[in-house]
C-alpha cells in the first residue's frame, strides 16, 4: 500500500503550487533597478569573412548606452570545452577557439557579431539593425561527409581539417571483431541517420549580469542546470573572475532537456557587459533566436553491423558513425558519440565483441551537445534497429531472438569497459508482453485492416548509464571536471531543516523527493524539509543536473550528509537520556533506549543543539550543521522494455500511434507519480524524434526548420495513453538508496520502437521496407511504401 509520505510514497509535487498559480520565479521575472538591455546582431549567412563592421550609425541612435564586437573581447578567454577526447591514434582532439563574438570569421548561421547594449530592449534592437557588417561569404560546410574529403572548405582555417578527432572503442579489439564478422553464420547491416533535434524548452534561455563596483563583485542570473559549473568555467576560463568574487544563480528554470548544460556566449557577454557599462545587462531569447544559438541534439549518420553465428548468437557489433559537432565544441559536445554513446553499444546482449569507430566532423552549423539521453538514445537507436533486422532475416521472432542474446547474470562486464551491477531483462520483456496484450494483437491488425489501415507492433529494448562516474575515471577519459555531487543539511533549532543541494531541479520535481528521502530518515513529516538549490553563493559546489544523475549522486550526498547529522543529534540524545550512544536508536522521529520507555523527540534533540544546558560543551560542540560530497563508484544501469502499435494510412503515409507501453526497471522508487510523469514526458519527447522532428539544413548552411512553422513539435493528439510500469526492480548495489535514473529513459526506448512498428506494418503488407530514417513523416513513409 503506498504510504502517507516518505520514500515510496507519490506524495504531490509542492512546487507545483507556485507553478500553476504563477507564482514561479523565473530568470526573466528578474530586473534590476538601473538595468539595459542588449540585442545580439547574429550573422545570417553560415561561413564567411568579416571585412568590416561600422558601428558608428547604431552608437548614435537613442537609448544606446555601448556598441560591443569582436575587437573589445581581445585577450579575454573563448568558450571552454569541457571535455578533451584522445583519438584512436592517441592525439588529443582538434579543439578550435571559440569568441564571445565573431572574431575574423563567422561559421554559422546565428553566430553573434556584434551586441547593443541600451536603455531598451526595442532601442538596442533598432540600434543592432542600423550595424552595417561587410562579410565575404564562403563556401559553406554542411554535409559531414563531404567536410571530410580532400580539398573541402575548412570552417576553421588554423585546423588541420574538418575533423575533431577519429575515436575508436575498444581499439584492441578491432581485430577480433573484423575476424568474427568474416566467421560468422549471418550479417546484417544498416546504415541509419538518428536526426538533428532542437530541445525547445517551455522557457527560452535568459541571462542578466549586475556588477556591484563597491565590492568589485559580478552576479550571473541565468537560466542553467547546473550554476557551479558555470560558475567554474566563466570564471576561470572566460572572464578570469575569481570565483569569490562571482554568483551564479539559476532561479526556476522552464524545462532544459539538455540545452541549458552548457556555458554559453551570451552567459558570459552580458556579465563582461555590466561591468563595462557598470550597469545590470539582461538578454532573452526570442524563439527564433533559440533555434539558431541553442546547441542542438543528435545529428549522427551510423553504420552498423551484427554478426551471429549458426544458433543466432550475437557474436560481435562493428559501428562507424559520423557525429556532427557543429562550428565549435559546445561544453561536453566530445564526450557524446564516444563515452556516453560507445560504451553503451552493447546494449541489453551478452555480444562478445564489439567495435565502435567515431569521427566528429566540423561543419558551419549550430553546434551540437547533449540532449536528454546524450550518447545513449544514438547507441540504442542503432542497435535496437539492427537487432529488428536481423530477426526479419533470419524469419524468428524480434523477440525471442533478444531473449536468446539477453544477459542473465550480474554483475557483467561488457566488453566496452562498463559493469552492469543489477538488472533484469527477462523480468522487464515479461512485464512488457503483459502490458502491451501481445496476445491480442492479431485481432487488432485484423481490425485495422478492415478499415483500411496497415498495423505493426514494434519492440525495443534498452539499457542506461546514469550519474556519469567516477571522477577519478572520467577524469582519465578527458573530463575537465569532477562528477561528484554535494549537499549541506542545516537543522534548525526547532526541529525543521534547510538541505543545500549542488543538484539542480528544472522540471524534476527534486523540492518533492529529496525532502522525501530526508524525512524517510528522520521520520518526520515533509513539509519539514525544505529544499534550495540554484544559487552558488548559499549551496555547495555541485555538478548540477543531467544525465539522470539527480537522485543517484545528489540524493546520494544528502543521504551521506544526514547520516552525519542522525549520529550527531545521536550523541546529543544518549546525553540527555542518560544512556549509551550504542543503546540509543532513532525511529519514527523519535531517540528512544533500547529495550526500555525512555524516549525524546527529534524536537526536543534539536532545540538542545542549539541550547545546550543539558551536556557538556567539551564533549559536543553545539548545532546541527553537516556537508557531504559524494563520488558514486559507478554508474546507475536502468533498463526496459518498449513497445509501440501503429495504423499507417496506405494512402497518405500517415503514422498513428494506437498504443504504447513502457516496462522500466529503475531501482528503489522514492516517488512513484514523478517517475511515471517523467517517463510520460520522455516517450511524448521521444516520439517527437520519431515521427515529428527535424532540425534540416540546405547546402548554404542555412536553417530550414527555424521556427514552429517548419520545425513539428508533439501535440497531446499525437500521443496515446501510455502504459508505464516500473514495478520490476533491481535496486542499485552501489549507491545508498539503491536507485537508478529515470528522466531520459522514455526518450531512449521510444524512437526504435516506433521505427521497428511502421516497419513491422509495411512489411506486414507484402512492402519490400527494412528501414526508414526519422523522422517517419507522412512523405517518407509513403515514398518508402511506394518505392
Amino acid at each position: 500500500m503506498p504510504k502517507d509520505g516518505g520514500i515510496g510514497a507519490s506524495s504531490k509535487r509542492r512546487e507545483d503550487v507556485r507553478f500553476l498559480t504563477g507564482a514561479g520565479n523565473y530568470t526573466d521575472d528578474i530586473n534590476i533597478r538601473g538595468q539595459a538591455y542588449v540585442h545580439f546582431l547574429r550573422s545570417d549567412i553560415a561561413h564567411g569573412t568579416i571585412k568590416s563592421i561600422d558601428t558608428a550609425a547604431a552608437a548614435g541612435m537613442p537609448g544606446v548606452v555601448r556598441v560591443f564586437t569582436g575587437s573589445d573581447f581581445e585577450g579575454v578567454g573563448g568558450m571552454p570545452c569541457g571535455w578533451q577526447v584522445t583519438d584512436r591514434h592517441g592525439q588529443p582532439m582538434q579543439e578550435p577557439a571559440h569568441p564571445i563574438l565573431a572574431q575574423g570569421k563567422v561559421r554559422h548561421v546565428g553566430e553573434p557579431v556584434a551586441a547593443v547594449v541600451a536603455d531598451t530592449a526595442e532601442q538596442a534592437r533598432d540600434a543592432a539593425e542600423a550595424i552595417v557588417l561587410d562579410i565575404d561569404e564562403l563556401p559553406a560546410v554542411v554535409d559531414m561527409k563531404a567536410a571530410l574529403e580532400s580539398g573541402a572548405t575548412k570552417v576553421h582555417d588554423d585546423l588541420n581539417d574538418n575533423l575533431c578527432y577519429d575515436w575508436g572503442f575498444v581499439e584492441e579489439n578491432k581485430d577480433a571483431v573484423n575476424k568474427a564478422f568474416e566467421d560468422a553464420a549471418h550479417v546484417t547491416s544498416l546504415e541509419l541517420v538518428n536526426n538533428r533535434l532542437v530541445a525547445n524548452p517551455m522557457e527560452p534561455r535568459v541571462a542578466v549580469g549586475d556588477y556591484a563596483k563597491g565590492t568589485d563583485d559580478s552576479t550571473l542570473y541565468t537560466t542553467s542546470q547546473n550554476p557551479h559549473v558555470i560558475r567554474l568555467l566563466m570564471g576561470a576560463f572566460v572572464l578570469g573572475i575569481p570565483e569569490h568574487k562571482l554568483r551564479v544563480v539559476a532561479p526556476d528554470v522552464g524545462g532544459g532537456f539538455g540545452t541549458k548544460i552548457f556555458h554559453y556566449q551570451e552567459e558570459a557577454f552580458c556579465t563582461f557587459a555590466a561591468k563595462a557599462c557598470n550597469r545590470p545587462v539582461k538578454w532573452t531569447s526570442s524563439r527564433t533566436e533559440a533555434f539558431i544559438s541553442d546547441a542542438h541534439g543528435r545529428d549522427h549518420v551510423t553504420k552498423i553491423e551484427l554478426a551471429l553465428d549458426a544458433d543466432n548468437n550475437f557474436t560481435a557489433v562493428r559501428t562507424e558513425t559520423h557525429a556532427n559537432m557543429g562550428a565549435y565544441l559546445s561544453t561536453f559536445a566530445p564526450s557524446i558519440p564516444t563515452w556516453l554513446h560507445g560504451t553503451l553499444m552493447a546494449g541489453n546482449y551478452k555480444t562478445p565483441l564489439i567495435y565502435v569507430n567515431v569521427k566528429a566532423v566540423f561543419t558551419n552549423t549550430v553546434p551540437v551537445d547533449a540532449y536528454r539521453g546524450a550518447g545513449r538514445p544514438e547507441a540504442t537507436f542503432q542497435l535496437e534497429r539492427v537487432v529488428d533486422k536481423a530477426a526479419r532475416e533470419l524469419g524468428v521472432d524480434p523477440i525471442a531472438l533478444r531473449r536468446q542474446n539477453f544477459i542473465t547474470e550480474f554483475p557483467y562486464a561488457t566488453p566496452v569497459a562498463v559493469e552492469y551491477d543489477t538488472g533484469d531483462y527477462h523480468g522487464t520483456m515479461d512485464k512488457l508482453e503483459e502490458m502491451g496484450d501481445f496476445a491480442g494483437f492479431a485481432a487488432r491488425r485484423s481490425e485495422s485492416e478492415k478499415n483500411g489501415k496497415l498495423r505493426g507492433l514494434g519492440v525495443n529494448c534498452y539499457i542506461e548509464a546514469c550519474g556519469i562516474a567516477p571522477s577519478n575515471l572520467v577524469g582519465q577519459l578527458g573530463a575537465r571536471a569532477g562528477l561528484y555531487e554535494s549537499a549541506t543539511v542545516r537543522v534548525n533549532a526547532t526541529g525543521g531543516l534547510v538541505v543545500m543541494t549542488g543538484s539542480h531541479s528544472h522540471g524534476q520535481g527534486h523540492e518533492t523527493s529529496f525532502a522525501q528521502v530526508v524525512a524517510e530518515m528522520i521520520g518526520i513529516d515533509e513539509n519539514m524539509v525544505e529544499i534550495v538549490h540554484g544559487d552558488t553563493a548559499n549551496t555547495p559546489m555541485g555538478m548540477g543536473t543531467y544525465g539522470s544523475r539527480s537522485i543517484a549522486v545528489g540524493g546520494s550526498a544528502m543521504v551521506r550528509a544526514t547520516e552525519k547529522i542522525i549520529n550527531k543529534a545521536k550523541k546529543i540524545a544518549s546525553h540527555l537520556l542518560e544512556a549509551s550512544e550504542a543503546d540509543t536508536e532513532l525511529k519514527d522521529g523519535a531517540f528512544s533506549v533500547a529495550g526500555t520507555d525512555k524516549s525524546v523527540a527529534w524536537g526536543d534533540v534539536t532545540l538542545a543543539a542549539y541550547v545546550p544546558h543539558n551536556y557538556p560543551l567539551e564533549d559536543i560542540e553545539p548545532g546541527l550543521e553537516e556537508t557531504a560530497f559524494y563520488d558514486p563508484a559507478n554508474f546507475t544501469y536502468p533498463s526496459g522494455a518498449y513497445a509501440c502499435e501503429v495504423e499507417v494510412d496506405p494512402d497518405t503515409g500517415k503514422v498513428t500511434i494506437e498504443r504504447f507501453a513502457a516496462a522500466d526497471d529503475f531501482g528503489n522508487i522514492i516517488n512513484p507519480m514523478i517517475v511515471t510523469g517523467q517517463v510520460h514526458g520522455g516517450i511524448a519527447q521521444g516520439i517527437g524524434q520519431a515521427l515529428l522532428e527535424n532540425c534540416a539544413y540546405d547546402e548554404n548552411g542555412q536553417l530550414l526548420s527555424a521556427s514552429y512553422m517548419d520545425y513539428a513539435m508533439p501535440r497531446a493528439d499525437d500521443l496515446p495513453m501510455f502504459a508505464v510500469d516500473h514495478s520490476s526492480q533491481t535496486p542499485c548495489t552501489h549507491n545508498p538508496l539503491g536507485v537508478k535514473g529515470c528522466g531520459e529513459a522514455g526518450a531512449i526506448g521510444s524512437p526504435p520502437a516506433v521505427v521497428n512498428a511502421v516497419v513491422d506494418a509495411l512489411q506486414s503488407a507484402g512492402k519490400d521496407v527494412t528501414h526508414i530514417d526519422m523522422p517517419l513523416s507522412p512523405d517518407r513513409v509513403w515514398g518508402a511504401m511506394n518505392g
